[in-house]
């Protein structure tokens, strides 16, 4: 069969559709663009936002216009948690966020037999195994993502995720380690440790097992490769954790600190396990033990959650740029039915959500550039040449582009920085040799 993806939504999503890519090959199957013919189009669909869910039914429609008699699968988190919804598209394959070897063997059942719809959804609240999966791709990226976990049970009011997704589950560490190793002997130059909720990770081994234990593991194992962390809970950061992490040289000091709001008031409302004096340590902890130079310390942001007043969201702005973020996300408050949130009271009008998410977004983009400006060489490791120039990222996650007759793709350069665009690093390859 040609087999063809489209991934929304997180670095799970994109490890988890790379995984699938690999078991398709493996089974003998070609894989070939969402965009042009295929036999077979696989929607890798998240429902983390309203915007979301009409993104995955857009997509779904447009594989099924585009070939009436091809077989179109949809699978991930938005019909694990609407299983309703999807009655009304025109699928031949629905199932969910869990058994990726047997939603291989559904997707060739399907295109064999060509029957009525098949529905394979499980209750994900009654997982309790970590499902291994093959990591890195098939293609030569230059980044291998790395899914260590699964699952989350913080249940933030706002959040569909943990039902998506069922408890946590982790990969144990062994098993991560080899996995790192074998990526790295494949040629990756930087592995990303990823996960539905990563600071989670071992909570269910019960032996005193935390992240850093499996953050020092992974990079024993792959001394050659940068490691990078995916999303944190702000209560990871603890002396002991920042420690022992900053004993490790090729652990990428870019740490993403899930925030979501800078007021006391709103993160209770939303049920965070923190509050802004406990996130400013954090952010505090890291300035130590990670000065120099300066770590990249980046957050997530919702604006306009249910009960936010002008007041509250002065203080969320005033917070942010106390934390002098190098980037942000901002999201406006999606209301996802079955959610604590969505029956809120004083939920927040559409028009004043929007003109708050623009505001936040300016103060981001002018602590953005402020963090980029201060840099005037960086070692780059680069990874896709686009619009005549070379791009790639620092350590910290600073996008970076040069101009270069060279093929750079997978090569760590040191870069001279010549200006500051928006939202990247510009810079000349300095005349040192590849590492």
């Amino acid at each position: 069969m040609r087999i063809a993806f489209c991934t929304l939504g997180c670095k799970v999503n994109q490890y988890e559709t790379q995984a699938l890519e690999q078991l398709f090959a493996g089974r003998g199957h070609t894989l070939v663009p969402f965009e042009g013919e295929a036999d077979v189009y696989i929607v890798n669909s998240c429902t983390v936002t309203a915007v979301s869910d009409k993104k995955s039914r857009q997509v779904v429609r447009q594989a099924r216009k585009r070939a009436p008699d091809a077989v179109v699968a949809l699978c991930g988190c938005y019909p694990q948690t609407h299983p309703e919804d999807i009655r009304q598209l025109p699928v031949d394959l629905v199932a969910g966020t869990g058994d990726r070897l047997k939603f291989v063997e559904l997707v060739e059942r399907a295109w064999a037999e060509r029957r009525e719809t098949i529905t394979a959804l499980d209750d994900a609240m009654k997982r309790r195994t970590f499902e291994p999966l093959p990591a890195g791709g098939l293609e030569g990226r230059t980044r291998a993502m790395l899914k260590v976990e699964d699952g989350c049970v913080n249940f933030c009011t706002y959040c569909i995720i943990p039902y998506a997704r069922g408890p946590v589950r982790s990969l144990p560490l062994r098993d991560a380690a080899a996995q790192a190793a074998k990526l790295a002997q494949e040629g990756y130059r930087e592995l990303v440790l990823t996960g539905i909720e990563i600071s989670s990770w071992g909570h269910e081994f019960r032996d005193g097992s935390s992240l850093i234990d499996l953050v020092e593991a992974v990079c024993a194992a792959a001394p050659g490769c940068r490691v990078r962390l995916g999303s944190l809970e702000p209560r990871t950061i603890t002396e002991a954790f920042c420690q022992r992490a900053a004993k490790l040289d090729n652990l990428c000091p870019h740490f993403h600190l899930s925030m979501q709001s800078g007021c006391d008031a709103t993160l209770k409302r939303m049920n965070r396990k923190y509050d802004t004096a406990r996130f400013f340590e954090s952010v505090g902890l890291l300035w130590k033990y990670f000065q120099t130079p300066v770590p990249a310390i980046t957050t997530d942001m919702i604006v306009g959650f249910p009960g936010e007043t002008e007041e509250e969201f002065v203080q969320s702005l005033d917070f942010i740029q106390r934390c002098a973020f190098a980037a942000m996300h901002i999201f406006p408050y999606s209301k996802r039915p079955g959610t604590p949130a969505a029956s809120m009271p004083d939920q927040v009008p559409r028009a004043v959500k929007e003109e708050r998410a623009r505001l936040a977004a300016e103060t981001a983009a002018r602590m953005e550039r402020r963090y980029l400006e201060q840099w005037d060489k960086v070692e780059v490791l680069f990874e896709e040449e686009r619009d005549g120039l070379w791009w790639g990222h620092t350590t910290r996650y600073c996008k970076v582009g040069v101009k270069s007759g060279e093929r750079l793709h997978n090569q760590l350069r040191q870069v001279s920085v010549t200006g500051v665009g928006d939202g990247y690093l510009e810079g000349e390859l300095l005349n040192l040799e590849n590492r």
